[in-house]
């Protein structure tokens, strides 16, 4: 990666809003694996439980279905690590797999913030500070970040 991908990108609400197409599809197929992979590991708890599971002889009448499942669970914990990094490529940081919440990095009254999304809904419409959450979000008026950004000339990277 250059020097000027590896600088953390700032977006105007309009920015990030062009990338949301793509986002969107990313964060779909987060949440769903991660939910399925959620399912699974618990699915696998279930069966350690199980009488007999313990034993990891072939005799187990659990033991393929459990090295079967650690193995996909294995492969699908990558492949989410790759559609975290899609989202990383992009400039957006991953807030919640579960709940699909990504931010965006943008300016308000010249201190960074997140314009902050959840999968599902149709625009990026809230903000929160760095040091809060998606729980903190506030209504985004995009006035005010167009205003900042072209008040600090900053050129943020898209």
């Amino acid at each position: 990666m250059n020097a000027e991908a590896q600088r953390k990108l700032i977006f105007t609400p309009e920015e990030a809003s062009l990338r949301l197409p793509l986002v969107q599809a990313i964060v779909k197929d987060i949440v769903e694996l991660f939910q399925n992979l959620n399912d699974r590991q618990e699915r696998i708890a279930e069966i350690k439980r199980l009488p007999g599971a313990s034993a990891r002889d072939e005799e187990s009448a659990y033991s393929e279905e459990l090295i079967q499942a650690e193995l996909d669970i294995e492969n699908d914990l990558e492949q989410l690590k790759g559609y975290v990094s899609e989202l990383v490529d992009l400039g957006v940081e991953l807030e919640d797999p579960g709940m699909g919440v990504v931010n965006f990095p943008a300016l308000r009254e010249g201190k960074e913030i997140s314009l902050c999304w959840k999968y599902g809904e149709e625009e990026i419409a809230y903000w929160h500070h760095l040091d809060e959450g998606f729980s903190d979000r506030q209504l985004l008026f995009e006035e005010s970040l167009k205003r900042d950004s072209e008040e600090n000339n900053d050129d943020p990277i898209v």
